[in-house]
This record gives structure tokens, sequence and C-alpha cells, in this order.
């Protein structure tokens, strides 16, 4: 029933509808020839269609209300339009610019029906029924020029109301692509992250359980697992703080791994235990795209992150990659231990490296083959980018 406005669109609405009434009053005053009754008469249309222009936006159909009620008192006292019958033109569009479904079309029907009943009302009522077949053709002309305007005012809202609401969803678009831009880089960022922590934490586990077993009978070894425990935290904090400065200040991407960081991810999880047999045929002809280098790195190292944490310690992981002209696969064998049964999906991380695929245009499997749990990448080098 009522909207809710700013304060000075309400006190605007008001003082123009005061200098409205005021303006028409001595024109309404003049129709009634002066004499006290239709003065009073003439003060209460004013009144009507003063309030109904004042109320158009804070309600607008108790405005579209009032301007019937002014109407019918017009008529009810038998007076001619006048000036304050423009009053109608602006509740019309505003009815609909701001009403409701149902206000709308009410809108669109008082101004069929205000043009039928005025034009009656002139040749009809004030003309006493005396209207001749010569005076036909300018009734009717009168009747389509009073349609012609009402509806002019009632369409001209209704561009405003269509208007408004594509403005309405031009905004809610923006905004929904905004906050799925901002999901996309926080599941980014996301992703990232469990790389670099879940690798690094397993690689640390794996040297801190060594270090134990050998420090009685091999110092050495306890020495040199205590220097990977340090140099593999020390980059994963560096890569989880700059995951984090890109979180917080949505900068630009940091430096990515590339294929070229390959050889000390091989010899990181060597020194953590897997006894890896790496196998490049055929080898790269030229340089991959970034955001290939940068799948086949984060999938290589996800997959021997798990072949470290579920894979058996006394058989080898096997890495294949094969760089061929528009594709390269990779793939990566390692045998469960007989407690863990082979699975397609280990939480997290096998969610990741799908998508790791999925983002460059290459597809992943992953299961049991042959008492084996194999992981294979096919990512395509041409369509990247």
């Amino acid at each position: 029933m009522f909207r809710r406005l700013l304060t000075y669109q309400i006190v605007i609405d008001a003082v123009v509808a005061v200098l409205f009434a005021l303006v028409a009053l001595p024109f309404e005053i003049g129709i009634g020839q002066g004499t006290p009754a239709n003065a009073g008469v003439s003060v209460l249309v004013c009144v009507l269609f003063g309030v109904a222009l004042a109320a158009r936006r804070i309600s607008p159909p108790l405005a579209l209300g009032l301007a019937w009620a002014g109407a019918i008192v017009q008529m009810g006292f038998g007076r001619s339009p006048g000036f304050v019958d423009l009053a109608v033109f602006a509740v019309l569009y505003t009815a609909a610019a701001y009403g409701t479904r149902l206000l709308f079309w009410a809108g669109f029907g008082s101004a069929l029906l205000g043009a039928v009943v005025a034009t009656a009302y002139v040749y009809i009522v004030l003309s006493a029924g005396s209207v001749s077949l010569s005076e036909l053709p300018i009734a009717v002309a009168v009747l389509i020029a009073a349609t012609f305007a009402l509806l002019l005012a009632w369409t001209v809202g209704a561009l405003a109301r269509t208007g408004r609401r594509a403005r309405s969803g031009r905004l809610a678009q923006r905004r929904a692509e905004a906050e799925a831009a901002i999901e996309q880089e926080r599941t980014r960022i996301a992703r990232d992250m469990h790389d670099v922590v879940a690798h690094s934490l397993a690689v640390v586990i794996a040297q801190a359980d060594g270090a134990r077993y050998a420090a009685a009978s091999d110092p050495a070894a306890q020495t040199a697992a205590l220097g990977t425990i340090s140099s593999t935290a020390r980059s994963a904090l560096a890569d989880v703080r700059l995951l984090l400065a890109q979180l917080r200040h949505t900068q630009e991407d940091g430096p990515q791994p590339t294929v070229a960081d390959l050889e000390p991810l091989f010899g990181q999880m060597r020194a953590a235990g897997l006894d890896l047999r790496v196998t490049i045929d055929p080898a790269p002809r030229s340089e991959a795209p970034a955001a290939v280098q940068l799948a086949v790195y984060r999938i290589l190292q996800e997959a021997l992150t798990n072949a470290l944490r579920h894979g058996a310690n006394d058989t080898p992981v096997e890495v294949g990659l094969a760089w061929h002209p528009t594709l390269v696969e990779v793939t990566v064998r390692n045998t469960v231990r007989a407690v863990e049964a082979p699975t397609e999906s280990r939480g997290h991380g096998m969610i990741g490296m799908r998508e790791r695929a999925l983002l460059v245009g290459g597809t992943l499997d992953a299961g049991a083959e042959a008492g084996r749990f194999v992981v294979r990448a096919r990512i395509p080098v041409s369509e990247a980018t």
C-alpha cells in the first residue's frame, strides 16, 4: 500500500501538490461562478486531486482512488472538467511506473474507462442529452484524443517501470557475476592451499617418522630428515603466505610451479621415502602453455602425496609422462596398503585433481587396475589457455 521514500522525496511531492492545488483553486472557483456552495465544492475537488498528487509515489493505489473520488465529485455536482484534472496524468503515470501488477492493469483500465466516462459526461450529461448527429464525429474525436492522452501518461509510466526493472536486473547480474568471480577465486586459492599444505605435511610426517626410527641407528639419516623437514616447511610457509596475500588483496596471481619444478618435486618425494620410477616418453618438444604446466605439476603433486600417505612403501611408484604434440598424458601407479581398499575418491584431493584437469579442458580418471591404484590424466595442449 505504501512505498518507502526518502524524506526529501516526500517533501517535494507535498510542496508540488500544495502549489498545484493553490493554482487550480481560482480556476475551479471561476467554474463554480463564485457562489459559496460551489466554492466549497471547488475546495473539496482541489483537495482531493491535490492529495492524490501528493500520494502518487508513496501510495499509488491511494492516489488512483482519490483521483477517481475527485472525478466523481466533479461529475456529481455537474462541474465541467478543468485545470485540476491534470493531476490525473501524474496519477496514471505513477500507477504504471510504481504500482503492483494489479494496480498496473487497474491504471490501464482507468485510462480507458476515464476517457469513455469523460466524453460521455461532457456530451451527454453537460449538454442535457441534446447531442446532434452533426456533433457525433466531434464526440468520437474527443473520445479518441482523451484515450490517447490518458494512455500516453500510462504508457510513459510503463516504460519507466520497464527501464527501472532492466536496471535492477543489470545490477543483480553484475552482483551475481562479481560474487561468482569471488567464489571462483576463493575456490582456486583453496585448491592451491590444499595442494601445498597436504603435500608438505605428508612429506614432513614421513620424514619425521623416518627420523624417529633412524635416530638410534643412523644419526646422519636423522640429520638429513630434519633438513628435509625444515626446507619443506619453509617452502610451504612461503606458498601459504603468497596465497593468503592473494586472498586478502585480490592481486594478480603469484608465480606458479611449472614442469621445470618437477625434478625438485620428485627429489622431495624420494627423500620422503617413495621408490619413484619416472618415465618421460616422448619428451616435450616445445614449451607447453602455463596452465598445462601448472595442471601437470599439481596433479602429480597430489597423486604422489596420496601415494606417500596411502601407498605400500615396499613397492615402487611408477610415474609416466607422455608429451604428444596435442596431448600430454600423466599416469601414476602405486600399490595401496592392504588395510586400505583402493577407491575412486579420496576427499578433496581427488576432486582437486579432476578440477585441475577440467579447467584446461582435460579429463582425469582414478581407480583400481590390476591390483594397483592408477591416476590417469589426459590434458590437451592446444586448447589450454
